[in-house]
Formats: structure tokens, C-alpha cells, sequence
């Protein structure tokens, strides 16, 4: 046998090995998912401590009208909610990201995204939530959801959106 084919045999081999034992990280882990069992939690959308239901059922998002960062009555609304999931889920941390649309320079966007993700912890410490918990970051324009030049898409990129993560320290 060659050297060449004794190396590939033993890769073979090793790469066999590796993934022999489903349950090696844990019984039902389900493998990529591992980390959503944290905290004694299932991670699907109906269970109430997980970042899924954060997203899908609390709301991680809130808009912004043109060039504002004062929040309106419906973010309002979201933030309420997501106070009251984040001081019932204390082993969570969130980053709360600006964004603004694609009108206006780049510096003036990132600043705007700025006063937007300051708005949202700002509005969340004042309902209680930790403000060690909570941390910023503006994107500005640069991460778009949605592509084209009407009104429609600039609406649904002036938002800022809160990210949960575990972690009670950001």
C-alpha cells in the first residue's frame, strides 16, 4: 500500500469515527442545534424563553419614520413587550443595531442609526431591563432587508432591531 493511499484510508477512517455517535453532545441535541437546549429551554418559536419566540412572537424590530428616532406609538408597543421578556429571561444579553435607508450620506445614516439604537435602550432601561445587559451599534445603511428605490423598502429599513443572545453580560 501506498503512502498516498494509507493517509486517505486513515482520513476515511477518522471522518467515519467523528460522526458514529449521534448523541455525543447529549441525548436529543439534534446535533447543530445543540446550543438552543440552553437554560433548560426547547428553542422552537412556542416555548417563551427562546430567542425564536423573541422573534417571532415578542417582535425583535421596530420602525422609524424619515429621519427620526423618536419612537412611535407601535414601537412603543414592541418595546413594552420586549422589557417584559428580557427582566423575565435575566440569562439573556441583547445588542440593539441601528439602521436607517439607503437616502441620505453615509456618515449621516450611521449616526441616525445610532440615535435609533440609543432610543430602544434607552426606552428598555427605562421599563427596567439592566442597561449592563444592553449594548448599541449603527449600521447605518449598510445592511438593507429590503432592496429598491420606494417608499415600501426605505419603511422597512429604518428600524432597529434588538438581537438576544445568552449571555447575561454583553
Amino acid at each position: 500500500m501506498t503512502p498516498i493511499s494509507k493517509t486517505l484510508l486513515v482520513v476515511a477512517a477518522l471522518a467515519v469515527a467523528g460522526c458514529s455517535n449521534p448523541d455525543r453532545f447529549g441525548a436529543g441535541s439534534g446535533g447543530a442545534g445543540a446550543g438552543a437546549g440552553a437554560y433548560g429551554m426547547d428553542g422552537s418559536a412556542s416555548d417563551p424563553r427562546s430567542v425564536a419566540y423573541f422573534n417571532q412572537t415578542v417582535g425583535d424590530r421596530v420602525l422609524f419614520e424619515v429621519d427620526q428616532s423618536s419612537l412611535t406609538a407601535t414601537a412603543r408597543a414592541t418595546l413594552e413587550a420586549q422589557a417584559r421578556w428580557m427582566i423575565d429571561n435575566t440569562e439573556y444579553s441583547a445588542t440593539i443595531e441601528g439602521h436607517a435607508d439607503e437616502q441620505g450620506t453615509r456618515e449621516y445614516n450611521l449616526a441616525l442609526g445610532a440615535r435609533r439604537a440609543n432610543a430602544v435602550q434607552e426606552y428598555l432601561v427605562s421599563r427596567g431591563v439592566s442597561p449592563n445587559r444592553l449594548r448599541t451599534v449603527s449600521y447605518g445603511k449598510e445592511r438593507p432587508i429590503e432592496i429598491c428605490s420606494e417608499e415600501s423598502c426605505y419603511a422597512q429599513n429604518r428600524r432597529a432591531v434588538t438581537v438576544v443572545a445568552a449571555g447575561a453580560g454583553v
